[in-house]
């Protein structure tokens, strides 16, 4: 599929069929997650991923929202868990060359363990929609994180930045609310050219 197609197909897809992926595209789906970029290299980040059924019901109870509102995203054979690892951004800055020695997180002008996470999680939502399948990210509320993390033993040091459920869209998806074409921005209300307001 060529790339500009991918992009424009990407959604967040909440109802799935139960149909299973094969180990080639799960591991196509994960593997690509690796080639996001990483300030310093640092790569920071993990990917706990839950591809048998039991594990993935151990999942669900920590996001009862989407339990509730979309059961269907349940039936996705694919959860994974994006992990950032912030402390691995602070050693890497104080290596030699690189010009920090305190490790001090303030010196960072945003958090690049989260943003660099997150690129690594839409490459897996792209992959996915250049695999013939549908993904959808979404959070892990912070009241939930601690239990998560025990359930599946996840470090300390590791913060889940979400989840996402990859899987074979379901064919009788219900239509997508008029409301959010009403809401998709057009690119002149959000490119500023040159100088703020000079669309």
């Amino acid at each position: 599929m060529e790339f500009s197609e991918v992009v424009r197909r990407r959604r967040m897809v909440r109802h799935y069929t139960d149909q299973p992926l094969t180990p080639e595209v799960i591991e196509r789906v994960l593997a690509n997650a690796l080639r996001a970029p990483s300030a310093g290299f640092s790569q920071g980040w993990a990917f706990l991923a839950l591809t048998a059924p039991e594990d993935r019901a151990r999942f669900w109870p920590f996001i009862p929202t989407r339990v509730e509102q979309t059961p269907t995203m349940q039936d996705a054979p694919l959860v994974v868990i994006p992990l950032a690892h912030k402390m691995a951004y602070l050693e890497r800055y104080a290596e030699a060359g690189k010009g920090w020695v305190d490790r001090a997180e303030a010196r960072w002008p945003a958090p690049y363990w989260h943003i660099d996470t997150g690129m690594a999680a839409l490459l897996m939502l792209l992959t996915a929609v250049d695999e013939g399948l549908g993904a959808c990210f979404f959070g892990v509320m912070p009241e939930n994180i601690d239990a998560l993390r025990a359930e599946f033993g996840i470090p300390e040091e590791y913060h889940p930045i979400g989840a996402l459920t990859v899987g074979y869209r379901a064919p009788d998806l219900p239509p997508p609310p008029a409301r959010i074409a009403e809401r998709r921005r057009a690119v002149e209300d959000v490119v500023h050219r040159g100088r703020w307001g000079h669309h």
